[in-house]
């Protein structure tokens, strides 16, 4: 790239896009490609590789849910337009997808399952269990699943019955001819959604070492012939749709959001077929008759080796207790100046900088906790996003406004697959007599605020926190977030100046400290860029890393490549999808991407500019993409204090830059490369590091 073409925007738009920039699907499926060799990873024990092969799963799940889906709604426009590289984008990912999956079966079939039995733990279909077994799991179909079974043999009164998103379903072919005489050929039986999709056999029916287990599918398979006496199955096979599932509520004519979209969700689970799933032995016949039913295409056709649901498989994980084949188990710590002494003491005295998993979350819950008992407190505010279906957290903000205290909670409504558990808690919010908002109509509150507000000495004071990650008890365990708790007079006045501005709409104060989308935070992001790509061209050093789930926003990658180009030494951690193509001459060589996957999930946000040993770092909630730069109430916030400046750059980024055990190196061809050490004792990993030895600070970058 030219200096021209650098600083000139008009030279950029002439640069073909597909040379510059990555396509986001099969960068997202890349990812999921690392989540997949995890479970490949002999290194890892046998229990956690099932469940990264679960996830692998959950996650091509979404992935059909919301970008296959997407791109589907997409390609028809007006009168039934297909671009060309829509269907290209999407015979791309279906080869990749189809890759993936088999993988995963291969990895299912001849690796894990069998490990596992040689570990004791079966996993047994209808031809391995005993005569003994057997009779166990034909009483069990007999008291617990065949009442709840409706099959539906198909004619004009019995249509096509609806089926649920990814439900567990069976379609059975049948010869001769029914009660009435009529040769109805197909029936239909959904497995009923309230039974345990793994089964535990009884120990002492067993003739093996261990314990057993079969899967739901498998005893309807055994008896499935018993529900149609008198005709014979010809064939059958268990199928799986997945569908459309992303909400959309018109935000203009809706007059109540909640309501508009707890309609909505009922229809979730009904949305356009975008995948179907069959077992492998599925009759052609079959297969092509469920594609026309759900108007699905056969290159989204999946004949899979084994269970059409692998995500249910955690189950199985979940009920085996045998340590030496899952990770060593880990306790967060809790720093000490929190342990005996109340949290707004502390806070007076200095910030407190929290780096989960390996510092406990419980701090955050008690700071909340601690202000609802508090009778010098007045007001909470918070944002909630994504918090679970139970939540002490929500309980003590209930409790607060039970108890008379000014509670302020914006609940994000459409968090994708949160949706029903924010609606409950805003419900029981309202009720305790909470305000609640909903935030601003066609943009999702992402920002991870909370704020409370104490009398003391007659004035009012502000302490609060903000994060990188939801307030959610369930992953602050296995995500990596930071958190901040602070009483920073500056910074918690423009927390308060955030809520205001969402309750109220009214324009937001002018910011100094925290950088607010969809206003100033992507312009604040370029800003910082273009001011090391200026140092840079000036002599001096200049230095960029960055840390984040996913980075698709064009305006911030042309960014990127042109300090690149000015001589700006760019790291990025790019957990997920990266749209930026690094290591080009000309265009990226100073850009180095890199990839982190690893015991727990890397969630945390980091910026760190040089900017000549000033080192500026800032926290968020947002990764560098569209959707939340302009799409996104979204919050980046400073760290001032220096000491703990120096530990987000030693425990959130350094570690990351030197793992060469769970580091994929992204090539400028899209390609992700597993960074090994020359030697087993120069094995690092950053999250063992950070596990082993947080706390101890290592000198600043550049420094």
């Amino acid at each position: 790239m030219t200096r021209k073409e650098k600083t000139d925007d008009n030279a950029h738009t002439e640069i073909n896009p597909t040379a510059i920039y990555l396509n986001r699907e099969l960068s997202q499926l890349a990812f999921n490609r690392r989540v997949l060799a995890q479970a490949e990873n002999k290194l890892v024990p046998l229990l956690e590789r099932l469940r990264y092969l679960c996830i692998c799963s959950s996650n091509l799940d979404e992935f059909f849910e919301v970008r296959i889906a997407s791109l589907l709604a997409n390609r028809i426009e007006g009168e039934h337009i297909d671009p060309p590289e829509l269907s290209a984008a999407l015979e791309r990912t279906s080869i990749e997808c189809h890759q993936i999956v088999a993988r995963q079966y291969e990895l299912l079939n001849k690796e894990i399952l069998p490990q596992l039995a040689g570990k004791g733990i079966h996993l047994l279909r209808h031809e391995d269990r005993n005569d003994a077994q057997r009779a166990w799991v034909k009483q069990y179909f007999e008291q617990n699943v065949r009442p709840l079974l409706t099959p539906i043999g198909l004619d004009p009164a019995h249509p096509f019955p609806q089926v649920l998103n990814k439900s567990l379903n069976f379609i059975i072919e049948l010869s001769g001819k029914d009660a009435f005489g009529r040769g109805t050929a197909i029936a239909i039986v959904k497995a009923p959604r309230v039974l345990p999709r793994v089964i535990r056999l009884p120990d002492g029916l067993s003739d093996k070492k261990g314990v057993s287990f079969c899967l739901l599918s498998s005893v309807i398979h055994a008896h499935i012939a018993e529900l149609f006496t008198g005709r014979e199955i010809t064939a059958y096979s268990q199928f799986r749709v997945t569908r459309n599932s992303d909400l959309w509520v018109d935000e203009e004519e809706v007059k109540n959001l909640r309501q508009a979209l707890q309609t909505e969700l009922q229809s979730r689970q009904f949305g356009v077929g975008v995948r179907l799933e069959v077992a492998s032995n599925c009759p052609e016949h079959l297969a092509q008759f469920l594609l026309e039913q759900f108007s699905i295409e056969r290159n989204r056709l999946y004949a899979v080796k084994g269970p059409v649901n692998l995500v249910r498989l955690s189950e199985l994980v979940d009920l085996v207790s045998e340590p030496a084949l899952r990770f060593p188990p880990f306790s967060p710590t809790l720093p000490p100046h929190l342990q005996n002494e109340n949290i707004f003491a502390v806070l007076k005295k200095r910030d407190v900088l929290l780096h989960h998993p390996f510092q406990s979350f419980q701090p955050v819950v008690d700071f909340i906790r601690t202000a609802a008992h508090d009778p010098n407190v007045v007001a909470i505010k918070q944002t909630i996003y994504r918090t679970g279906m139970n939540s002490d957290l929500m309980e003590a903000l209930i409790h607060a406004a039970q108890r008379g205290k000014e509670v302020t909670v914006i609940v994000e409504l459409m968090a994708r697959f949160d949706e029903e558990a924010n609606i409950n808690w805003a419900v029981k919010l309202e009720q305790a007599g909470a305000q609640v908002v909903y935030g601003v109509v066609g943009l999702k509150t992402h920002a991870k605020i909370a704020l409370v507000i104490r009398r003391e000495d007659n004035a009012l004071h502000f302490y609060a926190h903000l994060g990188t990650g939801n307030y959610h008890p369930t992953t602050t365990k296995f995500y990596t977030d930071f958190g901040l708790l602070t009483s920073h007079r500056e910074l918690t006045a423009e927390v308060n100046e955030v809520f205001i501005h969402l309750t109220t709409l009214t324009k937001p104060r002018n910011l100094q400290h925290l950088w607010l989308a969809p206003f100033t935070l992507q312009k604040e992001i370029i800003r910082a860029i273009r001011n090391e790509a200026l140092i840079a061209r000036e002599g001096r050093p200049a230095r960029i890393i960055a840390k984040m789930n996913a980075l698709l926003d064009e305006s911030v990658i042309r960014a990127l490549y042109a300090a690149s180009a000015d001589g700006v030494k760019i790291d990025l951690i790019v957990r997920g999808a990266c749209a930026l193509r690094p290591g080009v001459a000309g265009l990226s060589e100073n850009i180095r991407v890199r990839s982190v996957i690893g015991r727990y999930l890397e969630h945390s946000r980091i910026y760190y500019f040089r900017n000549d040993l000033a080192h500026d770092v800032y926290l968020s909630s947002a990764d560098w993409m569209n959707r939340n730069l302009f799409r996104r109430i979204e919050v980046a916030f400073p760290i001032l204090d220096k000491t703990l400046k120096k530990r987000v750059i030693s425990e959130g980024l350094e570690p990351y830059l030197k793992d060469n055990t769970n580091a994929w190196h992204l090539n400028c061809d899209g390609v992700y490369v597993l960074k090994k050490p020359r030697t087993r004792q120069a094995a690092f990993s950053a999250q063992a590091h950070l596990m082993n030895t947080l706390g101890i600070t290592t000198p600043l970058v550049d420094e």
